[in-house]
């Protein structure tokens, strides 16, 4: 699970998540691992389910990650695309940070 605690710019837990936040968080958790299911990609994601797979699906059509069959299961993996969003992103996030002080 994302830590989203402490000053490292992760967002505060009283502050709720953008939609930005939480695609970055997705794929990060899908990263991490390699691949990930949608089980446990909405567990590491702290999200329900039937919302992380709207997102997962709006992810996929972007191309931030891609569709994969294993055997009779779906799973998700990161592209470059989807890396370098949460890369970017997470930059930026530390630039609006600086501009709050």
């Amino acid at each position: 699970m994302i830590d989203k605690s402490g000053d490292n710019g992760l967002l505060s837990s009283e502050r709720r998540r953008t939609k930005y936040d939480i695609y970055s968080d997705i794929i990060e958790v899908i990263a991490m691992k390699g691949s990930g299911s949608l089980t446990r990609i909405s567990y590491g994601a702290n999200m329900p389910v039937d919302r992380t797979k709207k997102i997962l699906n709006f992810l996929v059509s972007h191309g931030f990650i891609v569709e994969v069959t294993a055997g009779d299961r779906k799973k998700y993996k990161a592209t470059k695309w989807g890396l370098e969003y949460v890369k970017t992103f997470k930059r930026m996030r530390k630039f609006f940070a600086a501009l709050e002080h």
